[in-house]
C-alpha cells in the first residue's frame, strides 16, 4: 500500500476542497450538502488551521435550525439533482430546505472544544450560539426520550449509523408497501457492496414519507412512526452535549435552566441500555422493549458520555489486541458482521476519535493512545476514506472525506 507522504497537507487540502463557502460537504458527488454531525467534526479540523472558519461551520449549521429548536440532519443549501432523497422528497420547513430528522448532537461538544482552543476569539461566537445549542438540546429532551430516559432514533439515518444491525428487528416492522420507484445515487458513486441494501433503502424512504404526510408533526409521529429505538449513539452523545452545555453555561454566566436535571435523567437512560445478557451497552426497541443484541462502536461511547464501565474497557482491550484495525462498527464475532458494508462492520475514524476523547477524559490513557496510533496508521496508509475494512484496512465508501481529514488534523495525526 502507498503511504500518504504528507497527510497533514493532504487533510487540509481536502477540507479546503470540500468547502462550499460557510459549510463543508462530506465528499464530492456522493454527499453534496451539509450534514449535521459531519459538519461539526469538520469544524474540529478547521480549528487546527483556521479557527474563524471553524466557527462559521457551526454557525451555518445552526442557520438551518427550525423554529421549534430542531437542527436537521441535512441542509440543502443548493439544489443538486444527483442526490436522492433531496429537498423535494423531504418537504422540510425550516429557514433553509432541509430533512425532517436530526443527527447525534455533537455540535455542543465541538463548540466547547473550539472555544477552549482560543477562548478570547471564540467568546462572542459561543455566546451568540449558546441559545441555539440549548434550544436543540431541549427539543431532543422533549421528543426523543423513551420511558427510561434513553434517547431514541426515529429513523436509521437519525442515529447516523444507517444500516447498523441495531435496527434490523425494528425495521422488520416497517411496511414499505407503496414506497414507489426511486433512483439511488450512492451506489453509482461507490461499490454497492459498501452500501445499504434495497431492502433497507425501501424502509428508509417509507419512514420519510410517513414524516412528510404529517408535516413532521412530532406529536403525531409518536403514534404513527413504528421505528423508535433507544440507542447508545444518541444517548451517549446527548448526555455528553448536556454536560458541555453546563460547562459553557457556567463559564459564560448564562442560565441553562433544567440541564442539570436533564443530565441526571440521561445518565439513568444511558445505564438502562446495559444489556446484562450481552455484557455490553446495546440498542433497545422503545416500542417492544426488545434488545437488538448488538455490540457496536457506539457501545464504546460510554466514556465519552462520562460513564465508567470496566466490562466495556475489558472488551475494548480485547478489540484493540485482536482486531487489526479497530474499532469495528459491529463486533466481528457476531452473526451479522459484514466487513465492508457501511455500519455492519467497517471502522470509522471519527467514531474512534470520540471513543478516544472519552478514554482520555476518564483516565484510560494507554487504551486511548493505542486507539489513536492504530487510527493514525490506518489513515496514513490507506488515505482519507469514509470508512475502512477493520480486518485488512482497505478503504471503503467515499474518498477525500471531510471528517476523516478532520480526524487526522485534530486527533489521529498528532505526535
Amino acid at each position: 500500500m502507498n503511504q500518504h507522504t504528507n497527510p497533514d497537507r493532504e487533510a487540509r487540502n481536502i477540507l479546503i476542497a470540500n468547502d462550499r463557502g460557510g459549510y463543508t460537504i462530506p465528499t464530492e458527488g456522493l454527499y453534496p450538502y451539509q450534514w449535521n454531525w459531519d459538519s461539526a467534526i469538520a469544524a474540529l479540523g478547521f480549528a487546527e488551521f483556521d479557527i474563524d472558519r471553524a466557527w462559521t461551520e457551526i454557525e451555518t449549521l445552526f442557520s438551518g435550525q427550525w423554529d421549534d429548536g430542531m437542527v436537521p440532519h441535512i441542509l440543502f443549501h443548493q439544489q443538486d439533482d444527483g442526490y436522492f432523497p433531496g429537498p423535494d422528497v423531504w418537504g422540510g420547513h425550516g429557514p433553509i430546505p432541509s430533512s425532517g430528522i436530526i443527527q447525534p448532537p455533537v455540535a455542543a461538544t465541538v463548540a466547547r472544544k473550539i472555544w477552549e482552543k482560543d477562548g478570547g476569539a471564540g467568546e462572542d461566537r459561543i455566546r451568540t450560539l449558546f441559545p441555539a445549542l440549548l434550544a436543540w438540546h431541549r427539543w431532543i429532551m422533549k421528543w426523543r426520550l423513551d420511558d427510561h430516559g434513553a434517547v431514541c432514533t426515529t429513523h436509521p439515518w437519525e442515529a447516523g449509523r444507517d444500516n447498523a444491525p441495531d435496527w434490523d428487528k425494528a425495521m422488520e416492522g416497517v411496511d414499505p408497501t407503496g414506497v414507489g420507484e426511486y433512483q439511488r445515487r450512492d451506489t453509482s458513486h461507490v461499490n454497492s457492496a459498501d452500501r445499504p441494501t434495497k431492502y433497507d433503502y425501501d424502509r428508509y424512504i417509507k419512514l420519510v414519507q410517513i414524516g412528510c404526510e404529517v408535516d413532521w408533526d412530532q406529536q403525531k409521529l409518536l403514534s404513527l412512526n413504528l421505528f423508535r429505538v433507544a440507542d447508545p449513539t444518541m444517548t451517549f452523545i446527548t448526555l455528553r452535549a448536556a454536560r458541555d452545555l453546563m460547562v459553557i453555561s457556567d463559564k459564560l454566566g448564562i442560565a441553562a435552566d433544567g440541564v442539570s436535571d436533564d443530565i441526571q435523567k440521561l445518565e439513568e437512560g444511558a445505564r438502562s441500555l446495559w444489556n446484562e445478557a450481552l455484557n455490553s451497552f446495546d440498542s433497545r426497541d422503545a416500542l417492544t422493549g426488545e434488545w437488538a443484541g448488538s455490540v457496536s462502536n457506539a457501545s464504546y461511547l460510554c466514556w465519552y458520555a462520562g460513564l465508567e464501565s470496566q466490562s466495556m474497557l475489558e472488551r475494548l482491550q480485547g478489540t484493540l489486541a485482536n482486531v487489526p484495525f479497530p474499532v469495528p462498527s459491529y463486533d466481528p464475532a457476531m452473526p451479522n458482521f459484514d466487513q465492508r458494508r457501511y455500519w455492519r462492520g467497517p471502522t470509522w475514524g471519527f467514531m474512534n476519535m470520540l471513543i478516544g476523547f472519552g478514554l482520555v477524559d476518564m483516565g484510560h490513557l494507554p487504551e486511548a493512545e493505542v486507539l489513536r496510533q492504530k487510527t493514525s496508521q490506518l489513515i496514513a496508509t490507506n488515505g482519507f476514506a469514509e470508512y475502512y475494512d477493520p480486518l485488512i484496512g482497505s478503504p471503503a465508501g467515499g474518498n477525500s472525506f471531510t471528517w476523516t481529514a478532520a480526524v487526522w488534523l485534530h486527533w489521529a495525526g498528532r505526535k
